[in-house]
């Protein structure tokens, strides 16, 4: 049997080491994606993430930083997030990210969903921030909130 993958994919018209940059640095991630950081993401690093709709912190293990093509990292015991870059004629950026690894069940198959989602939302927040400035995650899951 199959194991479950989570997928999405955008084209971002930023050089790819402006995207590369906006990804593995906690300044920039923090307009779009996450609240808070302990560090830049750099293989071999022990990060712990804060998003601001979750009281939680995650811990985040990077496996692979390669400068303007990979960021690899995990968050759980059961997948890999990879996260690849390709650069584009026209100075664009295809910007493509999967998560997997677990096996099929009911209870993942609602995982992959809702990860896929989660990417897909991921993506287009870092298009907006990184070709306009725009943080569309600010707001967007306060209802998710349990403070």
């Amino acid at each position: 049997m199959m194991d479950l993958i989570a997928r999405a994919t955008i084209q971002i018209q930023k050089p790819v080491n402006e995207v590369f940059e906006g990804i593995v640095n906690p300044d920039k991630m923090t307009n779009y994606f996450i609240s808070e950081s302990s560090g830049r993401m750099e293989a071999g690093e022990d990060l712990t993430w804060k998003f601001p709709e979750f009281p939680d912190v995650f811990p985040v293990k990077v496996l692979k930083a390669e400068a303007n093509r990979l960021v690899s990292f995990s968050w759980d015991e059961e997948t890999t997030v990879n996260i690849t870059l390709e650069a584009q004629p026209n100075q664009s950026t295809v910007v493509r990210v999967t998560e997997g690894g677990k096996t099929f069940s009911e209870a993942n198959l609602e995982w992959v969903i809702g990860n896929t989602e989660g990417w897909g939302n991921f993506l287009a927040c870092m298009k907006a921030y990184l070709e306009y400035g725009i943080q569309l995650r600010k707001g967007a899951f306060d209802f998710m909130r349990k403070d």
